[in-house]
């Protein structure tokens, strides 16, 4: 089984993967968790380049083929592989992502990103992908936070430096983007707790027969 995370800035998405990974764990699931960019050691050094906030030059179309490149490579060398194993995966991020900050953040066409995402994938997309949602303003005053405690999350900031109004776009645009797929989304609010968004979470995995 394949399930991805998604969201904007801030929403928690390193938190449930993580307690989803205990949870499956539990269940006795062998489970990958898994992020990105950079889930494959080509992909670590894609990340370093896509997130550092001193490349505010990176134009958008650059920055839509490091993503491809990160998600060719993490399809081809980790997560297909993982799976034809039996091994059961956990992304926080995948290319719903790329859709929604190039297509509704950037404003390239979202029908092309579908058509190199669909190369970049090779055929695979997620069984789940849940959605955490939350207003722009708590996520990025959430994700500021973190960056001023830890140096690591700082260091991959590009994204927070982003105005109010990019990341009001990116929201609609996760929403947008989920209401035409909504057989594979799963839509939760994301401005609970940590462990009353975990609840809801699994509520909505029962209710499709995931567990």
């Amino acid at each position: 089984m394949f399930i991805t995370v998604e969201g904007m800035e801030g929403c928690g998405k390193s938190t449930q993967c993580a307690k989803l990974e205990e949870y499956f764990t539990r269940l006795g699931f062998d489970v990958l968790r898994t992020r990105e960019p950079g889930g494959s050691a080509l992909g670590r050094e894609l990340r370093r380049i896509v997130l550092d906030p001193q490349n505010t030059d990176i134009c958008s179309g650059s920055e839509l083929f490091l993503y491809l490149a990160d998600r060719a490579q993490h399809v081809a060398t980790v997560i297909r592989p993982a799976l034809e194993n039996g091994r059961m995966v956990i992304c926080d991020r995948f290319a719903d992502s790329t859709i929604v900050y190039q297509g509704y953040g950037r404003g390239l066409d979202p029908g092309m990103l579908c058509q190199l995402n669909e190369v970049a994938v090779a055929g695979l997309w997620p069984v789940l992908t849940i959605l955490l949602d939350l207003a722009p303003e708590q996520g990025l005053s959430r994700a500021l936070a973190r960056n001023t405690q830890d140096k690591a999350c700082a260091a991959e900031g590009r994204f927070e430096a982003e105005n109010l109004a990019f990341h009001t776009r990116v929201r609609q645009g996760y929403l947008t983007w989920a209401a035409l797929h909504r057989p594979r989304f799963l839509i939760i609010d994301a401005a609970q707790e940590p462990d009353q968004v975990f609840a809801a979470i699994i509520r909505g995995l029962e209710e499709k027969n995931l567990v």
